[in-house]
């Protein structure tokens, strides 16, 4: 058997799900990087998106480097374990996936600028997981609150799909739907490549351009930030 862990591979279901708690294991502060709040409330104008594409360190780096986005936090999605640890995540007992919270001004970046950057930088064909990361909890996801995102975020999935299987790829994995709840993750995981900038970030993407959209704002050269 490759794997020991059976969730390493399917995702659980009745009581094989851990029952977590009912306190959630972080409130948020101030992001660290943007000095934005990371948690509601926040302005009336903008957006939020919730994004899953392996580990979450690395993803929300790239994420909140981005023009108009307003603030980053990462966590879980996607399962049914409330308020889950790290740890239980990574047991594949929970459901949820790593995801990144985007809280972006569309006045000055769009949705879809922003899945252009999502598709393009990791490998939405791979299921459970991202290269070595291997898991259910390293899934590729898309959670939307806004029903009226619900049809671009479908189209742009479509066409980037197209775009993979003409290069040789396999159809997109990822998983898309309406948020259930958003899961805050621990403290020492928000904004961890900038407090661990040598930290790891397992990021790859296919090489395939996603060609939905142009970006309408760049990354700011998409550089590390430092602590000043």
């Amino acid at each position: 058997m490759l794997f020991s862990n059976p969730f390493k591979t399917r995702l659980p279901c009745g009581e094989e799900f851990l029952p977590g708690r009912k306190t959630p294991i972080w409130n948020g502060t101030p992001h660290a990087v943007l000095r934005t709040p990371t948690a509601p409330p926040f302005p009336a104008e903008y957006s939020k998106i919730i994004l899953g594409l392996g580990c979450f360190w690395g993803a929300e780096r790239l994420f909140w480097q981005l023009d108009g986005v307003f603030s980053t936090a990462v966590g879980y999605a996607g399962g049914v374990t409330p308020n889950p640890t790290y740890e239980e995540v990574c047991s594949g007992q929970t459901g949820h996936t790593e995801v990144v919270l985007l809280v972006y001004n569309p006045a000055v970046i769009a949705l879809e600028s922003i899945l252009s950057v999502f598709w393009e930088e990791h490998d939405p064909t791979q299921g459970f997981r991202q290269g070595n990361d291997i898991g259910t909890q390293y899934r590729s996801a898309i959670f939307y609150e806004d029903v009226a995102d619900a049809d671009r975020i479908t189209r742009s999935a479509s066409a980037y799909e197209e775009a993979l299987i003409e290069s040789g790829f396999g159809r997109i994995t990822t998983e898309i739907g309406l948020l259930d709840e958003f899961f805050y993750a621990e403290e020492y995981h928000q904004q961890y490549l900038h407090k661990v900038p040598n930290g790891y970030c397992g990021l790859k993407g296919t090489g395939i351009a996603c060609s939905t959209a142009k970006l309408s704002t760049s990354p700011k050269s998409l550089k590390m930030q430092e602590e000043a």
